[in-house]
């Protein structure tokens, strides 16, 4: 095999889609599996829809998500440029071959006639192709109609062509995921390769953006399939060498439909926004439509890559299913050192003034709330009431607790005690053991009620962190002083 080089080539009209990713991600793998090259090149012709914010974007998401490229426009390479608008005089001499060599011709139907034929291939229930009236204008009668103001589009020539390199009109290719596919190339009609205002349309064009990069695998989702015998018989009629292709299927949502924000994030960096690790979305991704060989599923990129196999995409569209990305990104928190952690959560903290803790106080905080995070982002809701000095916003579930007479009557004990206790993480372990210890003695309340008062009070809610780590945190004084207000507030 002849050096394996692979591209992506995003066009910069949206923030880089998880569809996108993941087939960049794919390409990224099988060029590491074959010591080959992964390239990046923006597809920009788009004037109208493309944007610089969307380039960075697409930058910015593939930098994070770890797949580095090899040649781009950023690290340059042997085949630049790598955008596509940057490209534009080298197309014209490819287009004047294919009129040389006789597989296109101009075209120089206005858009009213063109769709005057299509409504009448639509009357007779026909599926619509070309008419080909243009086929043969002679040299007076292409004068004429450019004396008459009209500039030519340049059209692809599919009869000839496929008479040219094959038998019958029957095209036929081994795809890398979907094994054999074919089909009548009668029914494609001579498409346009250039418009009449001179710009390359993206059947051309990636064409020879491909041939000239060298590009040897082409590795894209399964709705680019009736592209590639449009550009199968581009490579043909200029004599290059016709790469490998390969279609991965479609990724839908739960309920099978298009994946769309109505369903949640879409976007690399939505993603990355909410708070999901960018290893447990690459992880996540390579196992949509593809299954390690040992079933282990959480991998991280370089193990992917080592056992990556092509041919075993399965050829069927995948489903993205949101709990268990959430389920694995969940694992990858845990995976991370608490150093990473802090570093990572510190950017959804920025609502709080952490100059309330202590560089000590903070480091616990984090150690007792992690564990149960889902998103890096649920960590500021999960340490609110950490800060707000002696004031805490009190939920409803909690406000009811404080509102029982058992509650009322453990605060009451609470803050009398308090005021007396050495509030060190140590000793509040063991004061509180015998505060439980004595109410379920004396009066008979299980220990978890009467807990339940005192975080009820001191964080607004029934649940949350080791509650002795909890009160050292916030301190002796600001803990009674929200059991005060918690005791002056009861609706008893």
């Amino acid at each position: 095999m002849s050096e394996v080089r692979v591209r992506i080539a995003p066009s910069p009209s949206g923030n880089l889609h998880v569809g996108t990713a993941r087939t960049a991600l794919f390409n990224y793998l099988f060029a590491k599996k074959n010591n080959g090259k992964f390239i990046l090149r923006i597809e920009d012709t788009d004037a109208e829809r493309t944007s610089q914010e969307y380039v960075d974007n697409i930058f910015d998401s593939l930098k994070a998500l770890g797949l580095n490229w090899d040649e781009g426009p950023d690290v340059g390479g042997d085949f630049g440029p790598y955008t596509q608008s940057e490209r534009f005089d080298i197309y014209p001499k490819y287009i004047q071959e294919l009129l040389d060599k006789g597989f296109a011709y101009e075209c120089f139907c206005t858009p009213e006639e063109l769709e005057a034929e299509k409504e009448e291939a639509s009357k007779n229930k026909k599926a619509y192709v070309y008419s080909r009236k243009c086929e043969n204008l002679t040299e007076d009668e292409k004068a004429k109609l450019r004396a008459e103001g009209r500039k030519p589009a340049i059209r692809f020539n599919v009869a000839r062509a496929q008479r040219a390199f094959h038998d019958s009109s029957i095209l036929e290719f081994d795809d890398l995921v979907k094994g054999k596919l074919h089909m009548d190339t009668d029914l494609i009609g001579d498409f346009v390769i250039m418009k009449s205002n001179g710009a390359p349309t993206y059947n051309y064009a990636v064409v020879i953006d491909d041939a000239l990069m060298k590009i040897s695998h082409v590795i894209r989702g399964e709705d680019h399939i009736s592209n590639t015998y449009k550009q199968i018989l581009i490579f043909e009629a200029l004599g290059f060498e016709v790469p490998r292709f390969g279609h991965l299927g479609m990724i839908l949502a739960p309920d099978r439909s298009k994946l769309s924000k109505r369903h949640g994030a879409t976007a690399v960096s939505d993603f990355v926004e909410q708070g999901y690790l960018t290893e447990a979305l690459v992880n996540f991704v390579a196992l949509l439509g593809w299954a390690p060989s040992d079933s282990e599923e959480i991998k991280p990129v370089d193990k992917i890559a080592e056992d990556f196999r092509i041919g075993e995409i399965s050829s069927s569209n995948s489903i993205f299913e949101y709990d268990k990305l959430k389920w694995m990104n969940s694992h990858y928190i845990k995976m991370l050192s608490q150093e990473e952690l802090r570093a990572k959560l510190k950017k959804y903290l920025t609502k709080y003034d952490l100059s309330e803790l202590t560089e000590e106080q903070f480091n616990r905080m984090i150690e007792i709330t992690y564990e149960p995070l889902i998103l890096l982002s649920d960590i500021t809701d999960a340490v609110s009431y950490f800060f707000g000095g002696d004031k805490v916003e009190v939920d409803e579930k909690a406000q009811a607790e404080l509102d029982t007479e058992l509650s009322q009557d453990v605060l009451k004990s609470f803050i009398e005690q308090a005021e007396g206790w050495d509030w060190s993480e140590e000793n509040l372990h063991e004061v509180l053991a015998e505060f439980r210890a004595k109410f379920k003695e004396e009066k008979g309340y299980k220990p978890k009620f009467t807990m339940w008062a005192v975080r009820a009070a001191v964080t607004g809610r029934l649940c949350g962190a080791d509650m002795v780590a909890t009160l050292a945190i916030i301190g002796k004084e600001n803990s009674i002083k929200r059991a005060k207000a918690a005791l002056k507030t009861a609706n008893v």
